[in-house]
């Protein structure tokens, strides 16, 4: 009752819990996300605020993984936020986001699938709640710039590029910025995030007949 009575609250002063209420923050909330590998596509993250506390981490999940469709969102200490799942077959990439780690036949809370098969496109987000809130995300993962938008086309997150503040240089796409609104949920935020670097993470540079993936600037 306690719990049904909070997100009552929370809704009626614009704030969205879909994971953890901790998470929600009264003014806008610029997370550093660096990816913790160089080598391949989804090799893990942390998330850092500005006083250089890590808030959210994933461990590496390369090619040697047991399950490469399938990643566990921790805070700092350890503790299991969020389950990503890849849910197969499907033709439009559709992902399932699990509350904590997932158990065999427990339900997901979120899905998020592409908006069409073919090229770049929108991605669409539904959350599995009494509200069922919408939400869609428009950009370019590859390129660290797109924006969340919720039903009424108001920003809820935004992925953009760093700017080194001292030096006024961009940095590469290994390290970018993701921008949190006010009352947002900022862990349902980095599972979005996990889930658009294993769509559209990173646009492979061609070479001769190889793909490389391009980590690092020139």
């Amino acid at each position: 009752m306690e719990i049904i009575e909070e997100e009552t609250i929370a809704k009626k002063m614009g704030k969205r819990i879909v994971v953890d209420k901790a998470y929600l923050y009264e003014q806008d909330k610029p997370l550093t996300v660096c990816k913790t590998s160089l080598f391949y596509t989804g090799d893990g993250f942390t998330a850092y605020d500005c006083n250089g506390d890590i808030i959210f981490r994933v461990d590496s999940y390369g090619p040697d993984t047991r399950d490469n469709d399938e990643f566990v969102l921790m805070n700092a200490t350890g503790k299991c936020l969020l389950t990503v799942k890849r849910k197969r077959p499907t033709l439009h990439q559709r992902w399932e986001g699990f509350l904590g780690e997932r158990s065999e036949g427990q339900k997901p809370i979120f899905s998020v699938r592409r908006s069409s098969i073919i090229g770049r496109c929108t991605m669409e987000v539904e959350v599995y709640d009494e509200a069922g809130e919408e939400y869609i995300i428009e950009g370019d993962f590859s390129q660290r710039s797109c924006v969340i938008y919720d039903t009424e086309k108001r920003t809820v997150a935004e992925i953009k590029r760093k700017v080194d503040s001292s030096t006024n240089v961009m940095l590469g796409r290994d390290v970018f910025t993701l921008d949190i609104k006010p009352g947002f949920d900022g862990a349902f935020t980095m599972g979005l995030v996990l889930v658009l670097d294993q769509i559209n993470g990173d646009d492979p540079v061609e070479i001769g007949d190889e793909q490389v993936h391009p980590f690092v600037e020139d």
